[in-house]
């Protein structure tokens, strides 16, 4: 994406557009690293030739990292965080640390696949041994771009291993955990320096080699909620894609025992705030749905599906979206009616059914999550911001007004890539602090606004109907 950011501008062009595709090898699911990485230098090219370049940043999900041996090569390709290895990791940590003592060190959202628990999962392996350092997936990017060498803190806050209140590494983990200190980087800040472009890379892309690449929040998600067009403080945020994170931004981490035993996750934002939220399945659900549809010839094509769904009796069925069964790729449709007849309920029959409960069983997770988040910090939510993909979703939005009783605004889809343009902007002195980004978002995207409508007594009846809210181990 190319943004061009002035005072009353702030655009993006899609330059390039690549797959993401994972890789299945005999010993797990991985990630095709270097076909990402080439992904990236065909689009730097593009936008070479697009137009003048004064800054490049780079952001992906969490978690997951590749593992670079004593000269710098990459060890293998990186594991997926739906790769099923993890199973089990959970107890061999544990066994050191204590769940909620884990908590109050890092105040980390227990997910199978943090990055704490793959290197537990990996503990005693040839490719852990030859380590000499670890890095996340936008650093990785980071350092074949520029030789550099850090681990920029919104993505290492996801780790597990990182202290939530010193906002640094926790020494006192890697300790008990055995896991090398000297394999993860020094810290890096969102606006900081990261290095300048390889001379190999440069002459490939056709940017000046004196192209600076700026640190960015490098986890897509904080790079969102940086962009959230937020004018007032009293806001709730959803990040809707793959995954939704629901929750609220806050000036310190809550590492309560409620808060771990309703499963939040204090993760670093911008400026040092704290994106205090919980992760749900989201969008990918629907996804999974579509993709199986199209292997049985089926149409799957996502405006129709959703008048389909728009036209589905309501509350047929509603599942809880964090279901474990929901994690892996596979046959969904089937996997949710199994859920149903599981819990009770009626199994939607037809994609139309499908669809309507997931997105309804979506906008109960966001009023769930966002209620609760409420409680345990001690906030007023006045109204919701829901961003990216999920954005354009029109049935979703009001859904989750709806059950949630409370505004919505959507908007914008780009969230991601917006955030993090405006942080290399505000490193380059041409916007000021995080108030003044969300102000321009404001500005110049067009946003959509959904006021609570119909029966707020059936969706308190759809609710109940659901299993408690998960709770940490």
């Amino acid at each position: 994406m190319l943004g061009r950011v002035g005072r009353d501008l702030l655009d993006l062009t899609e330059l390039h557009r690549f797959p993401n595709t994972p890789v299945l090898l005999p010993d797990g699911l991985r990630w095709n690293a270097l076909a990402l990485f080439q992904g990236v230098l065909d689009g730097l090219r593009a936008a070479a030739r697009a137009d003048g370049v004064d800054s490049v940043g780079v952001d992906t999900w969490a978690v997951d990292y590749g593992l670079l041996d004593a000269d710098g090569a990459l060890l293998g390709a990186p594991y997926h965080y739906r790769d099923r290895r993890t199973e089990g990791a959970a107890e061999a940590v544990r066994g050191e640390v204590g769940p909620a003592e884990l908590y109050r060190i890092t105040g980390l959202q227990h997910l199978s696949f943090n990055t704490v628990y793959q290197l537990a999962s990996a503990a005693g392996s040839a490719q852990l041994s030859m380590a000499r350092t670890l890095l996340l997936m936008p650093d990785l990017i980071v350092h074949w771009l520029t030789g550099t060498v850090g681990a920029e803190e919104t993505n290492a806050s996801t780790t597990g291993l990182f202290d939530a209140r010193a906002g640094r590494w926790s020494e006192d983990l890697l300790g008990r955990l055995a896991i090398d200190p000297g394999l993860l980087p020094p810290l890096r800040s969102p606006g900081d320096p990261a290095g300048e472009l390889l001379p190999h890379v440069a002459e490939f892309t056709g940017l000046d080699a004196r192209t600076p690449v700026t640190v960015v929040a490098s986890h897509d998600t904080a790079s969102a909620v940086a962009a959230v067009p937020a004018t007032d403080p009293d806001f709730a945020y959803v990040s809707c894609g793959t995954w939704s994170l629901a929750g609220l931004e806050l000036d310190a981490p809550v590492l309560t025992e409620a808060s771990r035993a309703a499963n939040f996750t204090n993760e670093r934002g911008v400026d040092g705030t704290v994106r205090f939220l919980r992760n749900i399945m989201g969008l990918w659900l629907l996804e999974e749905c579509r993709r199986a549809w199209e292997r049985r010839g089926l149409s799957a094509g996502l405006d129709g599906l959703l008048a389909d769904a728009a036209r589905a009796e309501p509350f047929t069925a509603v599942v809880d979206p964090d279901a474990p069964e929901f994690l892996a790729p596979g046959d969904m449709p089937e996997r949710i009616r199994a859920h149903c007849r599981r819990t009770g309920q009626p199994a939607p029959e037809g994609p139309g059914a499908v669809v309507r409960c997931v997105l309804e069983s979506l906008a109960l997770a966001h009023r769930r999550t966002l209620r609760q988040a409420a409680e345990l910090a001690g906030r007023e939510v006045a109204r919701v911001h829901l961003v990216g993909g999920g954005a354009r979703n029109a049935l979703l939005c009001q859904w989750t007004a709806d059950a949630t009783g409370l505004p919505v605004v959507a908007g914008p889809v780009e969230a991601t890539a917006l955030g993090n343009v405006l942080v290399q902007a505000r490193a380059a002195g041409l916007v000021g602090d995080l108030g003044s980004m969300r102000r321009l978002v404001a500005r110049t995207h067009p946003l959509r606004h959904y006021v609570p409508q119909g029966d707020g007594a059936a969706w308190d009846r759809a609710a109940a109907r659901l299993e408690p809210s998960p709770r940490n181990p």
